[in-house]
């Protein structure tokens, strides 16, 4: 598949997010699956894959088990910052632009996720790159309005970790929660970047990509 169609394609996937249908389409169009059958093996994705392993883990009483969670295109979508930049190369002062907007559309298979996740007693930690200085505030209001509320925190880029690569300045964040006596039981991200380095946690999810790679 040429860049041209992998981004059409996901145009279509990220429309059918908006109405609710997830990132693929099945005969029973919802995030938590039942099973997957013989005729639904179209059907496996991370969301088959993640729902089945949420569904064997609980959270212990102690309130240390957590999931991780990356932001931009996992828990908030870029895509129209994307098309009206027709996706051409990161520009990263118009990028600062879009997100400090506050625009950015919720993900609803990610938001089901970490509802669910809330609910069994896990607890939620936000790791994103973005400049904790100039769109900590944004960003913050923008989860709250998608419906990503109740988090336990969310770590953003500080001056001491600026320039270093994504998965180094990750692997700090995780480390930190870990140092803390956090359990990491699940990772999610739309970057390998987001889910490399240390104390990734006992699974990670990858959330398909195409418009861009971070290393």
């Amino acid at each position: 598949m040429g860049s041209s169609q992998a981004l059409a394609l996901w145009v279509v996937i990220t429309h059918l997010l908006s109405l609710g249908g997830g990132f693929v389409s099945c005969a029973k169009p919802s995030f938590w699956p039942s099973s997957a059958t013989h005729d639904e093996a179209g059907c496996l994705s991370w969301r088959v894959q993640v729902s089945a392993y949420v569904d064997q883990i609980a959270a212990a009483a102690d309130g240390l088990d957590a999931w991780i969670f990356d932001i931009d295109d996992t828990c908030l979508s870029n895509l129209l910052y994307y098309q009206a930049k027709r996706f051409g190369a990161y520009d990263p002062m118009a990028f600062k632009k879009w997100a400090s907007q506050g625009a950015c559309p919720g993900i609803p298979p990610v938001l089901e996720l970490f509802a669910a996740l809330q609910d069994k007693g896990f607890k939620a930690f936000l790791v994103s790159g973005r400049d904790e200085e100039t769109l900590g505030s944004g960003t913050s209001q923008n989860l709250e309005s998608e419906g990503f509320s109740g988090y336990e925190r969310l770590m953003m880029r500080t001056p001491e970790y600026r320039g270093q690569s994504s998965s180094v300045f990750k692997s700090a964040m995780r480390k930190q929660l870990v140092d803390e006596g956090y359990r990491i039981r699940g990772n999610v991200g739309d970057q390998w970047s987001d889910l490399q380095g240390d104390n990734v946690g006992d699974r990670v999810f990858k959330i398909p990509n195409p418009m861009y790679f971070v290393p």
